[in-house]
């Protein structure tokens, strides 16, 4: 059996699961990139949001970034780019970054 979910449903089962990951621009982002990957790659996903969590981290800025890594190593985003997926959120400065 499956569900398909659009971004409000993602929204809120995600919020059910998983309240305090991502805000509610990070999810509308990474649904944006999840939903991108489906049609891209001809397969559909599982809703996890578990794996994603897992998977991805919001931050709010980049120096929230480089608090929580190698601050010298990362001079920019740019550098985080060449290292792994960003997911930029529009109208703001959080983004949400595939862990590495």
């Amino acid at each position: 059996m499956k569900q398909t979910l659009d971004l409000h449903g993602f929204i809120n089962e995600f919020k059910n699961v998983r309240a305090d990951n991502f805000s509610y621009e990070g999810l509308t982002a990474l649904y944006g990139y999840l939903t991108e990957l489906e049609e891209d790659g001809g397969q559909e996903f599982e809703f996890d949001p578990i794996a994603w969590c897992c998977e991805y981290t919001e931050y709010e800025n980049f120096k929230d970034f480089q608090k929580q890594h190698d601050e010298f190593k990362f001079k920019n985003i740019r550098d985080i780019m060449d290292m792994t997926q960003v997911i930029e959120i529009d109208g703001s400065s959080r983004f949400v970054v595939q862990n590495f």
